[in-house]
């Protein structure tokens, strides 16, 4: 974050004083990102076997029918993938030059471009599978599938990298600006691929950069929706106005999970094929162009303006939120506090910057995105219909947003560790009992298998929910000091890349034939139970409690 907490007591008592009806406007705006950035990401939920079937393969009678064209769409995934890969270790560079400084930096940076290059050159050189070849040809185009249905998360890796530039240097407002226009503009182009392809590319890469520029918008907002909750409220309600972001967060699942199953329910199979999923994609136009909207009303934050030397324009924010007779003198207290840290990143030592890695990389490796993406094909490994799928996704995101709000209402009461372990160990359990109840169901799950896999799926997304969700947001925000709170960007892509390489694997992992053959769909499952066991002991042995404890009290704990 490119922010600091700079609110003083005084500043406390003044805010009470100010407009809480306009500030809560403020922030129902702002946590419009929040929404957008759980809609976007899970709108491919809904269409992820229409874009499979409609560009990839189709499964009859244990068989896969290709389409004819599916050697091009290999072919261009090859040169895709290569440059993506390229692409986000160039923000991994970026941030290794950050935190070791230039001279460190750009060594281990060059030397991980040329690890990149090596695999580069054996991944294009490896032929294609020609038909004939069909576990190889199998495994190809599930690649490609996990390609396509997490491409956004590439454009996540790209906003979360300059989320920190882009709101340093043209304001928090028009962070949230370029933010809206990303999944504007996504919205418009993914509905219509081929219409709107200006790279002579196969159209399913047409859909795939225009998922790209929606991650853009996500990643931005990610960071710079809270950011500005937080720069615009009292310090006495700060916590619970940025909790609702991550509220937003998944209402913004839940809304667009009624949408996708509301739209399904408009035609037979064959439409939700060829027309269905573009309305799932061209829905989030609608809270795109409100968010669009509302932003030229709403002001920039007083930091940022008195970060830009414009006091005047602080000063008529302040007035609006805190009266006038107070906002003179909050605006003193911003100057006199408010400034920029460059601290190195290792001022605190290592241990702050691993510990704030790993809890992003394992919020991911337990596989909860697996479930936001996925759980209609989930669900349809389990017998579901595609209408009957979608509606048990609904139960998902309705428990999911349940047990969101428990977090926000203990996370305070009970401590971060024990939330965390706890939450852990509930999603380690499901993971590993969803996994032997596809094991022992072979490849059609009774009924009673599968309603018994569908509590597991439940029980396993409540645990995450009420832990790993918002309370690892809540820690990222703690832990880092203010004089190096920009190292927080290298845990975010962290998260990001960890997000992308789950999604992507997935495919992998459950539609493989050898694994299918022996393992029946479970097998990817143990991989994410195993994870939440390894997050539990992470958590016990190395991360402290920070309940009750001041910004100033944490920042202690790594001096020591």
């Amino acid at each position: 974050m490119a922010f600091i907490n700079t609110t003083s007591s005084s500043e406390v008592s003044s805010y009470s004083k100010g407009s809480m009806l306009y500030i809560t406007m403020l922030t129902l705006v702002a946590t419009l990102g929040g929404l957008l950035f759980g809609y976007d990401t899970a709108v491919v939920n809904g269409a992820e076997k229409s874009l499979v079937e409609l560009f990839i393969y189709k499964e009859q009678a244990g068989s896969y029918i290709y389409p004819p064209d599916i050697m091009t769409v290999i072919s261009q995934y090859k040169l895709l993938m290569t440059a993506v890969i390229y692409l986000v270790f160039l923000v991994i560079s970026g941030q290794i030059i950050k935190l070791l400084g230039n001279k460190k930096g750009f060594t281990i940076s060059g030397l991980i471009i040329v690890a990149v290059s090596i695999w580069a050159y054996f991944f294009m050189s490896k032929p294609i599978p020609t038909p004939d070849q069909t576990v190889e040809l199998k495994d190809t185009v599930d690649a490609v599938k996990g390609f396509v249905i997490a491409s956004a998360l590439i454009g996540c890796v790209i906003g979360g990298a300059l989320a920190g530039f882009i709101s340093k240097t043209f304001g928090r407002k028009n962070g949230l600006i370029i933010a809206a226009i990303a999944f504007l503009v996504s919205a418009i182009g993914t509905w219509k691929p081929e219409a709107f392809n200006f790279t002579g590319l196969h159209t399913v890469y047409s859909f795939v950069i225009y998922r790209i520029i929606a991650g853009i918008g996500v990643g931005i907002a990610s960071m710079i929706s809270p950011m500005y909750i937080a720069e615009i409220a009292p310090a006495n309600i700060r916590g619970r106005l940025v909790s609702y972001n991550q509220f937003a967060i998944i209402f913004g699942m839940l809304v667009i999970y009624f949408v996708n199953y509301f739209i399904a329910r408009q035609g037979d199979e064959q439409w939700l094929i060829t027309d269905g999923w573009r309305w799932m994609f061209f829905s989030g136009v609608i809270p795109s162009a409100l968010f669009l909207i509302l932003l030229f009303f709403v002001p920039e934050t007083p930091r940022y303006l008195v970060l830009k030397d414009k006091e005047d324009k602080a000063l008529a924010v302040l007035t609006r939120i805190a009266g006038k007779n107070d906002a003179n003198k909050i605006l003193g207290e911003i100057k006199e506090t408010l400034h920029e840290h460059n601290a190195p990143w290792l001022s605190y030592g290592f241990m702050v910057i691993f510990i704030g890695i790993m809890l992003s990389v394992f919020q991911q490796f337990v596989g909860i995105n697996v479930v936001l993406y996925y759980a209609g094909n989930i669900f349809r490994n389990m017998g579901a219909s595609t209408d009957a799928s979608l509606l048990q996704t609904i139960i998902v995101g309705a428990i999911n947003l349940l047990f969101t709000v428990v977090a926000i209402l203990t996370v305070d009461k009970f401590g971060r560790k024990p939330l965390m372990i706890i939450g852990s160990i509930g999603m380690a359990i499901s993971m590993f009992a969803l996994g032997f109840t596809f094991y022992l169901g072979g490849t059609e799950l009774s009924s009673t298998s599968s309603f018994m896999a569908l509590i597991f799926m439940l029980t396993y997304v409540a645990a995450f929910a009420m832990s790993w969700g918002p309370v690892c947001w809540v820690l990222l925000s703690e832990i880092f000091p203010n004089s190096i709170r920009g190292a927080m960007s290298i845990a975010v892509a962290a998260q990001w890349i960890a997000n992308w390489i789950v999604s992507l694997t997935f495919p992998m992992l459950n539609d493989n034939v050898w694994l299918v053959e022996k393992f029946n769909h479970g097998f990817s499952y143990w991989i994410y139970g195993l994870m939440g066991i390894l997050s539990a002991l992470f958590m016990w042995k190395f991360v402290p409690e920070t309940k009750g404890k001041s910004l100033e009290e944490i920042e202690k704990l790594w001096k020591k």
